[in-house]
C-alpha cells in the first residue's frame, strides 16, 4: 500500500514538473542562440499576417526580412505581428532574422502559392486584447519551488507514522 502512495506521488510530482516547463523553440542545426525565435504561420499567403515570438531576450529585438517592413518587438514584450507584402512572390522562401543583442538567428517563411482574390477589409482597431507575456526567471524558480514543495508534502505524508508507532 505504501508503495502505492509514493508512486503516485512520485508521479503526480513529474507531471506537474512537466506541465509547467517552456515550450522549446526548434532552431536550425546551424543557427543555435541563447534565446528562441518563431514565426508563425511558418507558410502565409502574400498580405496575410505573421506573428513573430522571441523567449529569453533580455533586450530589444529587431526582426527584418525581404518581405515585410522590419519590426521591433520591445524589451518585456515576447511577439509582434507583421504583415507580408502583396507583392511576394508565390512559392518562394524568404529569410526572417531576428536580431536580440549582439546575437541573431534566422529562420524561414515561405510564402503560399495561392494568391487571395481580394485583399481582406479590416474593421476598426478596438484594443490589443490581452496581454501575451514570457515567462521570466522568477516565474520559473517560484514554480519549481511549488512543485519540489508539494513532492516534499507527499513524501512527508507517505513516511507520516501511526499514532501507535508503526508505520500507515
Amino acid at each position: 500500500m505504501r508503495a502505492i502512495r509514493v508512486a503516485s506521488a512520485v508521479l503526480l510530482g513529474v507531471t506537474a514538473l512537466s506541465l509547467t516547463a517552456p515550450a522549446a523553440h526548434a532552431a536550425p542545426a546551424g543557427d543555435i542562440t541563447s534565446f528562441g525565435f518563431s514565426v508563425a504561420p511558418s507558410t502565409v499567403a502574400p498580405g496575410g499576417e505573421v506573428t513573430l515570438r522571441v523567449d529569453g531576450c533580455r533586450s530589444r529585438t529587431t526582426v527584418s526580412s525581404a518581405v515585410f517592413d522590419t519590426v521591433t518587438i520591445q524589451r518585456g514584450r515576447s511577439w509582434a505581428r507583421a504583415t507580408v507584402d502583396w507583392d511576394a512572390r508565390n512559392g518562394a522562401v524568404y529569410e526572417v532574422s531576428f536580431q536580440c543583442g549582439d546575437e541573431s538567428g534566422q529562420t524561414d517563411l515561405t510564402i503560399a502559392a495561392a494568391r487571395p482574390s481580394h485583399r481582406p477589409s479590416h474593421g476598426s482597431h478596438a484594443g490589443s486584447g490581452g496581454t501575451v507575456a514570457g515567462l521570466d526567471l522568477e516565474e520559473i524558480g517560484l514554480g519549481a519551488a511549488l512543485v519540489a514543495g508539494t513532492l516534499g508534502v507527499a513524501w512527508r505524508w507517505s513516511r507520516r507514522r501511526s499514532e501507535d508507532g508503526s508505520h500507515v
